[in-house]
């Protein structure tokens, strides 16, 4: 079996087996239950949309807008009209950063075609894909913001003020942040000239990072974490961080671009030599 493919399956086996943990051994298992309900009818249904549009990545535009939704439904069911201030800041942080999201890649990617990664998955799979992607995109993708999400049910279930943790847990968040949608603003700046065509974006954020955006993403779920530590279970759910980090950075984020990149532009080697890959730092001469 290719190494890409066995790490493929061990990273879905141990999803599986967080999500029995949480469903078996945690006091949340109710609210995660309905929450992949929700999350599979709502799949479901952008699935059956993409069938008739013949467009899978509108995945990607939900991604973002999944995690709103998700949070909010936990917070519905935990008695949103109780909550005190700390929990409304976190869905307030939730909602300011997936709705960014959604929206960018919306404005990004909609009337622009199939993302390549799934049009070349629709031909490879020919006359089957139909059926396939509901289980390779939609409903795997689903699995996963599921998961991911698992870090807001002990936040959103205490009551609490707020304290250290939190506002380091929101320091955090507004780093994260400013990477994310500065770096994602840049680089479609740049993408605008046509003169820049087959060059790398080398200046302001991504002067210190190749991938602020995906820094970005991950310090921002770091920032979620911190508000779960306010329940006696929060520290179970370190894997929620540490999964998205895993896959930003060696599943579908940097790993997969830097192929990529390093057969479409003859100058990204230089810049692999300059600059880190992931964690901002001052740039090698």
């Amino acid at each position: 079996m290719e190494r890409a493919k066995m790490i493929r399956l061990f990273i879905l086996v141990l999803i599986i087996s967080l999500g029995a943990l949480i469903w078996t051994f945690s006091g949340f298992k109710n609210d995660f239950q309905l929450g992949i309900g929700l999350l599979m009818a709502i799949l479901t249904g952008l699935w059956l949309i993409s069938l008739v549009i013949k467009d899978a990545s509108i995945i990607d535009v939900f991604w973002g807008s999944g995690f709103v939704i998700i949070a909010w439904f936990y917070a519905f069911q935990n008695d949103l009209a109780n909550m005190g201030f700390r929990e409304m800041i976190l869905l307030s942080m939730i909602t300011i950063w997936g709705m960014r999201l959604t929206i960018y890649l919306a404005m990004r990617n909609l009337g622009k075609g199939e993302d390549y990664r799934y049009a070349q998955w629709r031909k490879d799979n020919g006359e089957k894909w139909w059926w396939l992607s509901f289980f390779r995109v939609f409903a795997l993708q689903g699995f996963l913001l599921w998961i991911i999400s698992a870090t807001y049910l002990p936040s959103l279930s205490t009551r609490a003020e707020m304290g250290i943790l939190e506002y380091f847990g929101v320091l955090l968040w507004i780093i994260g942040l400013f990477f994310e949608s500065v770096g994602d603003y840049q680089l479609a700046q740049f993408k605008k000239d046509y003169n820049n065509k087959g060059k790398v974006l080398n200046t302001g954020v991504w002067r210190y990072t190749r991938h602020p955006n995906y820094f970005g993403d991950a310090t921002i779920w770091w920032g979620f974490f911190f508000f779960a530590f306010a329940h006696p279970q929060g520290w179970m759910f370190v894997f929620c961080p540490i999964v998205m980090t895993f896959f930003l950075l060696k599943v579908s984020g940097v790993a997969m671009l830097e192929v990529k990149l390093k057969e479409s532009k003859p100058q990204y080697l230089e810049y692999i030599r300059t600059t880190s890959s992931f964690i901002p730092m001052v740039p090698k001469k």
